[in-house]
C-alpha cells in the first residue's frame, strides 16, 4: 500500500493520542499485559509510523503493564526449505557458517512488519536471546517474559509464549488475522500430535564468541490458523473495533490457546 492509499483511508492524521483513544475504546487498559501483532499500513496515515504506534501502545498499557511483540529472525531459519526465493543448493552451506551470530540488539527482525522493528530498538525494551523466534518486551513484567528463552522448541513450553499465557496476557490483532498470531503455535505444542522434528544449524554468541549450536523443533504449521481463529470466535467472547483504519481484535491469550489445543486434537 502506498502512501496516498494510507491518506485516502482515513478523514485525519492517525496521531499518538489518537491511536492511544482507539485503543482505550477496544478495551485495553493500564496494567494490561498485552501481545501485539501488527500492520502498520492498515491503520491509514499515520503521524510518525511506527514510533507514533509503538508509543501509543505503551501509552495504553502504561509502565505498570507489559507490552510484548515477535520479533522472529526467519533469515536465521534452515536455508535448504527457503522458497521463497530458494537459494541455490551449493549456497547452503556457506549461508550456514557463515552467516554472523544473532544478536539480540543489533540483529534486525525479517518478515514482522515496521512496528515491531522499531519497537525492538526502544529505550528499556528487551529481546530474548532465540536466534529465529525472539520476542521483545518493555514494561512492568518485560525481563520475566523474556528470560531464559530455551534454543530447543523455542515456541514451546518455556518460551515467551508461554510466559504471556502465565501472566493471564492479551493478545491483540491490529490490522492481523490468525494467520500469523503466534500463540497458536503454543497450542500446536500442547495438543497431542504427532509432529515431526527438524533441526537447524543455528549462529549464536557464548561468551562474545560466534559458535555454532543446533536447535530443535517440531514441524508446526499455520495453514489451519485462520479455520481455528474462526471456531474459536463463534464459541467464546472478543471484541473488535477500530484503531485508525485497521481492524482490531483484541481477546485473552489463555482462553485461544486452550482452545486450539483441543481444537487441533481433533481436527488435525
Amino acid at each position: 500500500m502506498g502512501e496516498a492509499d494510507a491518506v485516502d483511508r482515513v478523514q485525519e492524521p492517525c496521531t499518538i493520542s489518537s491511536l492511544t483513544e482507539d485503543l482505550r475504546y477496544l478495551g485495553i487498559e493500564p496494567g494490561q499485559t498485552l501481545l501485539v501483532h501488527s500492520s502498520l499500513s492498515s491503520l491509514g496515515w499515520v503521524a510518525g509510523d511506527a514510533q507514533a504506534v509503538v508509543e501509543a501502545l505503551q501509552k495504553a498499557v502504561t509502565p505498570e503493564g507489559t507490552l510484548v511483540m515477535p520479533t522472529h529472525t526467519a533469515q536465521y531459519s534452515d536455508p535448504s526449505v527457503w522458497s521463497n526465493p530458494p537459494v541455490p543448493s551449493d549456497w547452503v552451506e556457506t549461508i550456514r557458517t557463515e552467516r554472523p551470530a544473532f544478536r539480540p540488539a543489533a540483529t534486525p527482525t525479517r518478515g514482522m512488519g515496521a512496528i515491531p522493528e522499531c519497537f525492538r530498538t526502544y529505550p528499556d525494551v528487551v529481546r530474548s536471546s532465540h536466534p529465529i523466534y525472539s520476542v521483545a518486551a518493555w514494561g512492568a513484567e518485560a525481563e520475566e517474559i523474556v528470560a531464559d528463552h530455551p534454543l530447543d522448541h523455542g515456541l514451546g513450553e518455556e518460551s515467551p509464549l508461554a510466559s504471556v499465557y502465565e501472566q493471564d496476557g492479551d493478545v491483540l490483532m491490529l490490522g492481523t488475522d490468525y494467520s500469523t498470531n503466534t500463540s497458536l503455535h503454543l497450542a500446536e505444542y500442547r495438543a497431542d500430535l504427532d509432529l515431526g522434528t527438524t533441526t537447524t544449524t543455528v549462529p549464536v554468541l557464548e561468551d562474545g564468541d560466534r559458535v555454532l549450536r543446533e536447535l530443535e523443533e517440531f514441524e508446526t504449521s499455520t495453514d489451519d490458523f485462520p479455520e481455528v481463529g474462526a471456531a474459536f470466535e463463534d464459541q467464546h467472547d472478543y471484541r473488535e473495533g477500530t484503531v485508525g483504519a485497521a481492524t482490531a481484535t483484541l481477546l485473552e491469550q489463555s482462553a485461544l490457546v486452550d482452545f486450539a489445543t483441543k481444537w487441533f486434537e481433533a481436527n488435525r
